[in-house]
C-alpha cells in the first residue's frame, strides 16, 4: 500500500489530477482550481473540467461571502451531509436543508407516503427554495438534484430577490439542462456569483464539493493537514 494516511492520499490524489490536467491539456484558471480539482476528486471525473461554468469573479466573491458566516442552503440532505463541519465551524458558518421541514413532514403523513417523495413535486420544491428565501435570504444556494429548484430560484432573482452565490449542478434527463441554461443568463443579467456544471451531469456529491473547496479556500484549509487530518 502506497498510503495509508488519510492527508497523504488527498495531497498525492490532488497531484494526479494536476498532472492528468496537464497530460490532457487542459489549464484551468487559478482561481478556479481548487473547485475544478475538488469536484473531480469527488468524481473521478475529468470532464468537469470544462463544463463547470463560472460567473465573473464567482470563486472570490463566494469565498468573501463564506468568510462573512453566510449560511449554505442545500435541497437535499446527501449535499448537507457531505458539507466540511470543520470548515463551516471555523468561519461560523451552517447548513440547512428543508427536507426536515415540518411542513414536509406533515404533508408526507398526510398523503401516506415519504418526505422524499412529497419533496419530488415541483410545488414542494419551488416551496422549499421559497422558505429558504425568507428564513436565509441571501445565502449561498447549494442545489444537486432538483431542476425545479433552479426554475423557483429564477423566479425569485427576477422579482430582486438575490442569493450571496448560487452552487447550480443538479443532474438529470429532463429539464436539467434549460434550468441550469435560465439561471445562468439571470445570473450574469443580475451579477449573481455562480458555478453551474453545464449538461446533464452534477449531482448532490458535486454540489457539497464545490461547497467545500470554498469553504477549504475561505478558511485556509486547503490542505488537509489544516482540517485535522494525519
Amino acid at each position: 500500500m502506497k498510503h495509508s494516511r488519510p492527508a497523504d492520499i488527498e495531497r498525492t490524489s490532488m497531484a494526479i489530477i494536476a498532472e492528468e490536467l496537464r497530460q490532457r491539456g487542459i489549464q484551468v484558471p487559478p482561481d478556479q482550481e481548487a473547485v475544478v480539482k475538488r469536484v473531480i476528486h469527488t468524481t473521478a471525473d475529468f470532464e468537469y473540467a470544462e463544463n463547470l461554468v463560472f460567473t465573473k469573479n464567482a470563486v472570490s466573491l463566494g469565498v468573501a461571502a463564506l468568510r462573512k458566516g453566510t449560511p449554505i442552503v442545500t435541497d437535499t440532505n446527501m449535499a448537507k451531509a457531505g458539507i466540511s463541519r470543520p470548515g463551516l465551524e471555523k468561519l461560523g458558518s451552517h447548513v440547512m436543508c428543508f427536507m426536515a421541514d415540518p411542513a414536509v413532514a406533515q404533508r408526507a403523513e398526510a398523503q401516506g407516503t415519504t418526505r422524499a417523495a412529497v419533496l419530488e413535486t415541483v410545488a414542494f420544491r419551488a416551496r422549499a427554495m421559497e422558505q429558504a428565501a425568507q428564513v436565509c435570504p441571501g445565502a449561498v444556494l447549494a442545489i444537486g438534484n432538483a431542476p425545479t429548484a433552479l426554475f423557483a430560484i429564477a423566479r425569485q432573482m427576477e422579482r430582486g430577490q438575490f442569493p450571496a452565490m448560487l452552487i447550480g449542478v443538479p443532474v438529470g434527463f429532463v429539464n436539467v439542462e434549460e434550468a441550469k441554461e435560465q439561471v445562468l443568463a439571470l445570473c450574469r443579467r443580475f451579477e449573481v456569483p455562480a458555478i453551474l456544471a453545464m449538461g446533464r451531469k452534477g449531482g448532490s456529491n458535486v454540489a457539497a464539493a464545490i461547497c467545500n473547496a470554498l469553504l477549504y479556500l475561505a478558511g485556509d484549509m486547503l490542505d488537509p493537514a489544516e482540517r485535522g487530518w494525519q
